[in-house]
Order: C-alpha cells, then structure tokens, then sequence
C-alpha cells in the first residue's frame, strides 16, 4: 500500500529547528523523525511512499539525494575509502515527492497528490511528526473487512493539562486529561478512494471531509492505549530523545525484530 506524508507544516512550536529545517527533519537521534516514521511503515512491508511538500521542501529532497546509509547501518571499512554496507535502510524504497504548496491545508495536499493515487483502491496517510509501536498489519486489516471510508487512531492526550470539574464557580474536582475519558486523533489514517467524493478545496482534513463521514456513518477509530507519541513541542522531542538514548525506543519495531 503507497503512504502518503505531510511533510509541509513549518512547525512553528518547534521553532528552535523549524527556523532551519521543515519540522519532518528535525532529529530524534541520527536521523529525522520523518525517517523513523518510513521506518515504521517499511516495517509492515509499505515501501512506496509519496511526500507531500511545503515548507523547505528543498531540505528533504536534499536529505534523500545525499542519504548516507553508513549513519544509521553496520559497514565494514577497508583501504581507509572502501565501504561495504552490512544491510540498507533505503534500498528498497520507493520514493515520490510533490510540491503541495506552502500553505495550504492538509485536505488540499491530499487532493494535490491524488494523481499518484490512482489505481489503489486504498492507501495510508500520516502526519509524519508522530510515533508508535502499533500492529499495523492487523490495523489495516480490521480496516480492509468493515465498510469504513477513512480509519484513524484514537490517543489518550500526552498534556500536563487538567480537565476542571466545577459547580456554580465552586471547583469539584481536577482530573489531568490524559486520565479523563478524553481522546484525539492521532494520524495513522487508512483509506479507500471514495475519500475524495467527500472532500471540498481549501478544506481541512479533520473538520471538513471526515467530518462529513462521520455524519455519514463511514468513519472509524481504533481507540489506542499502547505507545504513541507526538513531536509538536521541544518538551514532546526531548522525551522522544530520551526513549533513544535509553536503548529500545518502543517504535523501533525493526529493531527489535532483529535483536
């Protein structure tokens, strides 16, 4: 199945690194986390992807076009200049990236990059700033056997924030929302073609086609209690950071296998 990333945001809650690369590339250990997502889904045997533009998009194309496979794989090293590689992250990888433009909503990159859609009658969509340890294979087949348009991941909010419990001004209780009954999306979506008969230009993803599909009764969630996290704060890269360096980050499924 192809899988689709937005790659255009210009993370502007990431502005220590979005000043200098779109927010896809900024780092979680040697490589970016748009790497480490590709990771993911190559995992599972998705190998084509297609890289929704915007932002610095010349810092991704430049990233690929000059990918050293040594950083991040085993290699032997003879004559001081001669490297045999041990295995290959990218070799198999099929790669399509598309200019959608540097502002427009999520909805107009999906609608941008339709033309490389045509055929599949289903495909993956992500956000490409965010990880988990999800069985995707049993995911998407769930997904495969029910009547649904567009599936996505239900997560538990990683927020500090407390939901405020009151009566008449008189505060009852403080329960932190990532503890209440509150769930976001979460990306990881799986969809069917018929996603594009409910889309209008110009329209966010979220509140206006899957909107419509919910009301339509063509929308599902898988509600998630494993591993997911998000990178939209310098705080959120830090944890991420930390998960490396300690040794088996909980996303690094491909790592674990060979291990």
């Amino acid at each position: 199945m192809k899988v689709v990333l937005f790659c255009g945001g210009q993370g502007t809650r990431l502005r220590e690194y979005s000043e200098d690369v779109p927010k896809p590339m900024v780092p979680v250990g040697p490589r970016p986390i748009l790497w480490h997502v590709m990771k993911y889904y190559a995992h599972f045997g998705h190998t084509e992807f297609i890289l929704a533009l915007g932002y610095k998009a010349e810092v991704i194309k430049d990233f690929f076009l000059n990918y050293d496979e040594a950083v991040s794989n085993d290699f032997v090293l003879s004559g001081g200049t001669d490297i045999e590689l041990m295995n290959s992250d990218i070799s198999d990888w099929k790669i399509t990236f598309v200019d959608t433009g540097l502002t427009n909503e999520v909805g107009d990159r999906l609608n941008a990059v339709r033309p490389h859609l045509d055929g599949d009658e289903m495909f993956l969509v992500n956000y490409a700033d965010g990880l988990t340890d999800l069985d995707l294979e049993s995911y998407v087949k769930e997904f495969e056997q029910s009547d649904a348009i567009v599936k996505f991941l239900s997560v538990r909010p990683p927020l500090t924030y407390h939901r405020v419990e009151s009566s008449d001004g008189v505060v009852t209780g403080l329960v932190p929302v990532s503890e209440s009954d509150v769930w976001i999306n979460g990306g990881f979506f799986v969809m069917r073609q018929a996603y594009f008969d409910h889309v209008s230009p110009g329209e966010d993803l979220v509140l206006g086609p899957l909107s419509h599909l919910a009301d339509a009764g063509r929308l599902t969630t898988l509600r998630y209690d494993g591993f997911w996290a998000p990178m939209d704060t310098f705080k959120e890269k830090q944890r991420l950071d930390d998960l490396m360096a300690g040794g088996q980050p909980p996303w690094m499924l491909w790592d674990r296998v060979q291990t």
